[in-house]
């Protein structure tokens, strides 16, 4: 007989992105380094609507931004 409740537990990363990020890709970046300006560009986005959908899929990766207090 199974049991009333089954469960997973599910491993989660969380992934911060720290800001500002790059804002040109120059030659001998690290694969990481690009990664880095191109979601730290994504998060500048202006219009609105894109915003939303960006974080949208933020939350559901578990990715989160980081400002960088100087």
């Amino acid at each position: 007989m199974g049991t009333a409740i089954e469960y997973q537990k599910v491993m989660t990363e969380i992934v911060f992105i720290n800001l500002p990020g790059p804002d040109e890709p120059t030659q001998g970046m690290t694969g990481g380094e690009l990664l880095h300006g191109f979601l730290a560009g994504l998060h500048s986005a202006s219009d609105p609507g894109m915003k939303r959908y960006i974080d949208l899929l933020c939350s559901k990766w578990n990715i989160h931004y980081r400002e960088h207090n100087s």
